[in-house]
């Protein structure tokens, strides 16, 4: 499976059976094109993605494309990373993270078991 395949792309027709009604729990990166932390924040979601594969979907949403689904959730600035579960938001994260952190945010409160533990920091 490529780094590609693991992650969904989000729009507002797809965001409710995809991320709403998922039955895992979803991580939602909502960013935009002009976003300088991109670069940054990749290598640790796509880290995230492979060792929480099955265990978590990742999607990401582009702001600029659905403004209203960025409106709803209160988007201010990106990247944010919202974890949803049956539908709630269970976690909010804006700006960088670090693998670790993210990785310790999943398995404490949703019992999810990451493949690799390594420490990677944000650039």
């Amino acid at each position: 499976m490529t780094l590609h395949t693991q992650w969904i792309t989000l729009t507002e027709p797809n965001f409710q059976a995809e991320v709403l009604e998922a039955q895992i729990p979803v991580l939602v990166d909502f960013w935009a094109s002009w976003c300088t932390y991109f670069q940054q924040i990749n290598p640790v979601l796509h880290g995230a993605a492979l060792d929480f594969a099955g265990q978590v979907k990742f999607g990401r949403l582009n702001i600029a494309i659905a403004d209203s689904l960025a409106k709803r959730y209160d988007i201010r600035a990106v990247p944010t990373l919202i974890l949803f579960q049956k539908g709630r938001v269970m976690e909010r994260v804006t700006g960088c993270i670090s693998k670790q952190d993210l990785d310790s945010k999943l398995q404490s409160k949703y019992l999810v078991h990451s493949a690799d533990r390594s420490p990677v920091s944000c650039l």
